[in-house]
């Protein structure tokens, strides 16, 4: 098939394109670049051998969409693009309404006028909010914690309400939690522009020496060492779910939990980060993060029924691979 693939020269896109192009599909890459760089299309390259179309074009412009959309035909979309920090999301709200609902109007409304059958969207964990663990996809949604998941929590609704009157339509709702790590080759992985606003990339900067040292955002949670429990998995495993799931689209509306069903806490993550590499990470405890909750786990059952998807990579991999890409980030492109 032909897949457009929005926020493609993101970290989860990237790694879901490099997925995409292994398992012989073509793959159009459209990208804004605002949080990515046009050389992961030269690493995806590198990896596969192969080169996905790149489109500089923001998926909020409907002019452009229906261009791409009408050049190419594609067989199916999986809809990455978007704002995705928390803690952003509470200081400019309405910069992650305008751009996430908008860009998934923009999206589904010219799969409808050219015909595209197949959606999947990059939903979050962050719609079921501050519910009682483990997630289940039949849980209400309770979004209001942040903006970032309000607005992922209505991008699910529009698509569910499109397609109930569009019934040849599949979409397919991906709930992934924390992904982490990078792919083997040490070519792509997380490399956020500016000071990360994830776990993951703020320890390896932190290692690396980048930044001084890691804040934890609150010690005083009900949680097994009062720092926040997530569901972390490895960004490989969440690429082949979004595979699987678009192979296996069927029509109506699908919603699938990404992730491991364990929790890890974040000073779990730091010791098996520092474990893994033989290293020390200092940090200090500051004040909660505005948007944060407690604790976020998965009971990812359902795709294992229903999808055969389970996650198999493990916490020790996911740092090894994230630390190897950051130890070789800065020459990368030297090396394509």
């Amino acid at each position: 098939m032909l897949i457009l693939v929005t926020g493609g020269a993101g970290y989860i896109g990237s790694h879901t394109c490099v997925e995409l192009l292994n398992n012989n599909h073509d793959v159009i890459i459209v990208d804004n670049l605002v949080n990515s760089k046009a050389e992961t299309i030269d690493r995806i390259w590198a990896i596969t051998k192969k080169r996905p179309l790149f489109y500089h074009a923001d998926a909020t412009d409907d002019q452009a969409m229906d261009l791409i959309f009408g050049t190419h035909k594609p067989d199916g979309v999986i809809h990455f693009a978007g704002l995705k920090a928390v803690g952003e999301s509470v200081q400019v709200p309405l910069a992650y309404y305008r751009n996430n609902l908008l860009s998934t109007m923009v999206i589904i409304d010219n799969c409808l006028k050219h015909g595209v059958h197949r959606f999947v969207f990059s939903s979050s964990a962050t719609v079921y909010g501050d519910n009682q663990v483990p997630f289940l996809e039949t849980m209400e949604l309770l979004p209001r914690t942040n903006p970032y998941g309000e607005t992922k929590a209505m991008c699910e609704r529009i698509l569910s309400d499109v397609a109930k009157v569009n019934p040849e339509l599949s979409v397919t709702l991906l709930r992934y939690f924390n992904p982490v790590g990078a792919h083997e080759s040490g070519l792509i992985g997380e490399a956020p522009q500016g000071i990360p606003n994830n776990l993951m990339p703020y320890i390896t900067q932190v290692a690396k020496g980048t930044l001084p040292e890691l804040k934890v955002f609150g010690n005083d949670y009900p949680t097994v060492d009062g720092t926040g429990v997530r569901d972390y998995i490895h960004v490989l495993d969440l690429a082949e779910g979004h595979v699987m799931a678009l192979e296996q689209a069927l029509p109506g509306v699908h919603i699938y939990n990404l992730g491991t069903g364990r929790g890890t806490s974040v000073l779990e993550l730091v010791k098996a980060f520092e474990e893994a590499n033989n290293l020390k990470i200092p940090y200090t405890i500051t004040q909660r993060r505005a948007g944060d909750i407690a604790e976020c786990y998965a009971d990812a059952s359902k795709a294992k029924e229903e999808l055969g998807w389970v996650a198999k990579r493990g916490v020790v991999e996911m740092c090894q691979d994230a630390w190897r890409f950051e130890r070789s980030y800065e020459n990368l492109e030297n090396d394509i």
